[in-house]
């Protein structure tokens, strides 16, 4: 795996995990929790695919 990809999985992993969702979700409500949720896939994604694209 690159570094890249490792660095996505770290960040998004624990934020991204189902306990951590399903307590957003009823704090927040859903609509919220969704816009986290992508919010969050978009951003460990473009920071993983930056940092591959400097590291490589």
């Amino acid at each position: 795996m690159g570094q890249g990809p490792a660095l996505a999985l770290l960040l998004a992993g624990p934020a991204l995990s189902l306990p951590s969702i399903l307590v957003l979700r009823a704090i927040l409500g859903t609509a919220k929790t969704a816009t986290f949720v992508i919010l969050t896939v978009i951003s460990a994604t473009g920071i993983g695919m930056l940092y591959g694209a400097i590291v490589s």
